[in-house]
């Protein structure tokens, strides 16, 4: 019976040091109408876009505006490596990573159930074999520990709930000496045309992913509008 007490106690005292730590992490306030009322290292996170926002990602335009042929060859993948695209969406990355990975894999991690149906629906239609759907959670990507080879991040980063929680998370999932890859529109270029609070900054985005044990590599400068950072796994 004293051993089912002090069990029981030892678990409540952990979970409150736990959600303290949580608390101590974010802060709670108002700000842009495009974000949520919860602030990470002193940036305000975004609104998730949902799956109604599809149409944006398959957008004709997206191309060329963002040069995704140019953001593929930066990536350097090989055949044979396991990638994995969070926040895939409606998988357009995940779909043209699928063709470079040749016997390799292609996790296409989303939160939302819709987007995996979407993902599941779109495997079948093109035959996109080597692409496995994973539904994530907030805080964690559902992924294995040291399987993956790269992580692909386009646009996704700065609308996470739990973004030291999902950055532990990535990094336990790579590989010892993995690649993480974060595209992010440019917080420093004021005529990029995307709501301010859809930006980041390079200088922020390397706090962040420090704080979670992330290695700052280089950021491949040749995009139109977004930054090209990669991490490295430690």
């Amino acid at each position: 019976m004293k051993k089912s007490v002090f069990f029981v106690l030892f678990i409540t005292v952990l979970l409150f040091s736990i959600n303290g730590e949580s608390q101590e992490r974010y802060s709670t306030r108002s700000g842009d109408p495009n974000g949520i009322n919860k602030w990470y290292m002193g940036r305000q996170i975004a609104h998730v876009m949902s799956h109604f926002g599809i149409d944006w990602l398959e957008r004709e335009e997206r191309e060329m505006e963002e040069n995704t042929s140019l953001l593929l060859k930066n990536l350097a993948v090989k055949p044979g490596m396991v990638v994995a695209d969070i926040g895939a969406g409606s998988g357009y990355h995940s779909a043209l990573l699928s063709k470079m990975v040749g016997t390799g894999k292609v996790f296409a991690v989303d939160v939302e159930p819709e987007m995996i149906a979407y993902l599941n629906q779109r495997i079948n239609q093109e035959k996109l074999l080597r692409i496995v759907p994973v539904l994530s959670t907030e805080q964690k990507v559902s992924l294995p520990e040291n399987t993956i080879d790269m992580m692909l991040l386009v646009d996704v980063y700065h609308e996470f709930s739990f973004p030291y929680e999902m950055a532990l998370s990535m990094r336990a999932a790579l590989k010892p000496g993995g690649k993480l890859v974060l595209v992010e529109f440019r917080a420093e270029d004021l005529t990029v045309p995307i709501k301010t609070i859809h930006k980041m900054s390079e200088v922020q985005a390397i706090k962040e992913f420090k704080a979670a044990g992330f290695a700052f590599d280089k950021n491949i400068d040749n995009l139109p509008w977004q930054h090209c950072m990669v991490f490295i796994k430690q």
